[in-house]
């Protein structure tokens, strides 16, 4: 046996394993944005008013289209750094706008703080996506250049 034929099975175990994790990242993101925001526009656009983010309407469409796009992005692994990038755009302004813990105490301080660390290892998974791209088995993978590994 060759060395090589050794290391195939690692190998598509790893490239699934990718897939497979590209998916569970990606989730959270288009569930939000089709099983929440799209169906409770009114109402979620009430809720980011109360919360003070301006132009509410807008920013609500702008976050359904990077939640939408950066998910769907990374999920097949097509330009997964610029839909990364966008996720991260929409959980930096998230958790600022909704898990300010620093402006609540008590209970509600504690529960803030566990929706900010949430989001800041989300973010952490977008800056890796960034770092290194979307994997085996991504369209990416497929053409360097689309991903921006190609030189």
């Amino acid at each position: 046996m060759s060395a090589n034929a050794s290391q195939q099975p690692q190998s598509t175990a790893s490239a699934v394993a990718a897939v497979i994790g590209r998916v569970m990242i990606a989730t959270i993101f288009l569930m939000s944005a089709v099983g929440n925001k799209i169906p409770n526009f009114a109402q979620t656009t009430e809720y980011m008013t109360a919360n003070g983010v301006p132009m509410p309407s807008l920013a609500l469409v702008g976050a359904i289209v990077f939640l939408v796009v950066g998910s769907l992005s990374i999920v097949v692994g097509y330009r997964a750094r610029i839909g990364a990038a966008l996720l991260l755009v929409f959980l930096v302004l998230a958790t600022y706008f909704f898990h300010n813990f620093w402006a609540y105490e008590g209970q509600e301080q504690q529960q803030q703080m566990i929706q900010f660390m949430k989001n800041l290892s989300m973010m952490g998974t977008m800056v890796f996506i960034m770092a290194v791209g979307s994997g085996p088995l991504s369209l990416d993978a497929r053409n360097p250049k689309s991903s921006g590994l190609a030189e």
